[in-house]
């Protein structure tokens, strides 16, 4: 009775988890849907805790407890533009948790039991390997994960780095860990052997998770991101194998296929292969360009005044958002331009671009968190059926998803890859602190385009300005 009870518990689980991961899909939703998954994941936890019948629970409420005061410090102080960091350690912890929690499963299972026979022959040979992929996979999430965080922190080199024959390394150290692990789990019958073969495994999953996303440029770290989520999903599916819970089989799958589903988005987005990520190098091209690629010629300039005038005056709006107003944190006074503009007749509207900014959904996440109106936030598809008719295209702090030289040029960096048409709107606001170029390192000849004025302050004091002009109009 009391197994059923525990199944019927992981059931509800479940059932919460699709539901949050559907609510998730859109921006209107989507704070109702991590509620609803929060609290699928406390009655998983409770499910499991009476399922396991912990003996002494000072550890457990030890660990909630420190766990909270963590969680919700960094709840409190993390900045929005922060959130990527933050994301891509999530990733991180979570695969090197279930590594961790899979290492320890076998040193309970054979070590503390001593018992004299290998892995496979103590736990079954399904169960041994999913150990090695689970420590594998945790191992490869945790290091890649803290490379992604340093390079969005700023702490490590955003561009490529491009190790000599760096495939073959690669290669090499996969071939490792899977025959290290599967020595590991079939080859020794001596417990303390066994566990420090797994041990090895960790290691070399380690080195290969940094080795695989160094190679990574700072403009391609939203797809990495979203890649490493789906990893950390694989692993807890694996961990959930080997301790013989339901439930973190479910969650994992759920996180590991959604991951997927968002890399395949990004890539498209970007117009990037999924083979390019998995089999490392992904990025890593000749980003400097062609050779003057960016020099400018004349560019039109002008204030806060004229940039206003031009607002005023204009029945619709396309506002295009980029990581440049995130690190001036400028979604607010953004929304506050839209009010004005709108209580003027004039229609305000948001062009979201799948991967502006530094993690999927970073621009929706912004303008949500300034209560902008969800049905005025449009996708790529809706954004560039509109922009035709568009009369002023205010874009602030995006370069390269509103690069025409993606359309233009096959040679390009970028070629290819589906962008904002900005350039369609018959006259086009820059907010940018230089001509200076986007991630992608060439020239965007947007900024030249005798309808384009460039406004060249920090997106938030530039908009502030606009907002006072605008008052007094």
């Amino acid at each position: 009775m009391e197994h059923n009870y525990i199944q019927i518990l992981y059931l509800v689980s479940a059932a919460l988890f699709v539901f949050g991961l559907k609510g998730l899909t859109k921006v209107k939703t989507a704070r109702r849907g991590n509620a609803i998954s929060a609290l699928g994941m406390l009655i998983a936890i409770i499910a499991t805790l009476i399922e396991l019948g912990v003996g002494d629970p000072r550890w457990i409420v030890g660990g909630l407890l420190v766990g909270t005061v963590i969680g919700g410090f960094a709840a409190v102080r993390v900045q929005m533009t922060e959130m990527p960091e933050m994301v891509a350690l999530f990733n991180g912890f979570g695969g090197a948790a279930s590594a961790l929690v899979a290492i320890s499963t076998i040193y309970l299972v054979l070590v503390e039991k001593n018992v004299v026979q290998s892995a496979a022959g103590e736990m079954g040979g399904a169960s041994a390997i999913n150990v090695a992929l689970s420590v594998l996979i945790g191992g490869v999430t945790f290091s890649g994960s803290l490379v992604a965080y340093l390079k969005l922190r700023g702490k490590m080199r955003g561009e490529p780095i491009l190790l000599p024959a760096r495939h073959v390394i690669n290669a090499i150290l996969f071939t490792s860990a899977i025959a290290i692990g599967m020595f590991a789990a079939f080859g020794p019958e001596m417990p303390a052997t066994t566990v420090l073969f797994f041990w090895l495994v960790l290691v070399v999953s380690l080195a290969l998770g940094v080795l695989l996303v160094i190679p990574i440029g700072g403009a391609d770290m939203p797809v990495v991101i979203s890649l490493l989520n789906s990893y950390s999903g694989l692993a807890a599916a694996a961990t959930g194998f080997v301790i013989n819970n339901a439930m973190l089989i479910v969650a994992g799958a759920l996180v590991g296929a959604s991951g997927i589903i968002l890399t395949k988005i990004m890539c498209v987005a970007m117009n990037r292969s999924l083979m390019n990520v998995v089999f490392g190098g992904f990025g890593a091209v000749d980003s400097a360009g062609p050779k003057g690629s960016t020099e400018y010629g004349p560019v039109r300039s002008g204030g806060a005044e004229e940039a206003a005038m031009l607002l005023d005056a204009a029945s619709r709006v396309m506002v295009v958002p980029g990581y440049g107003l995130a690190v001036a944190q400028a979604q607010h006074i953004v929304r506050e331009m839209g009010d004005i503009l709108e209580k003027k007749g004039c229609r305000v509207e948001y062009a979201i671009h799948p991967v502006a900014g530094r993690m999927p959904g970073h621009m929706n996440v912004l303008l949500a968190e300034a209560d902008v109106p969800y049905d005025r936030l449009l996708d790529l598809e809706q954004s560039n059926s509109e922009f035709k008719e568009i009369d002023v295209a205010l874009i602030v702090g995006a370069n390269d998803v509103i690069n025409p030289i993606a359309e233009t040029d096959p040679s390009s960096p970028i070629a290819g890859m589906p962008i904002l048409q900005a350039y369609n709107a018959r006259s086009v606001i820059i907010v940018k602190r230089s001509l200076g170029a986007g991630f992608a390192n060439i020239k965007n000849p947007l900024f030249e385009d005798p309808k384009t004025m460039m406004v060249f302050m920090d997106a938030k004091k530039a908009l502030q300005e606009m907002v006072a002009e605008l008052k007094q109009m």
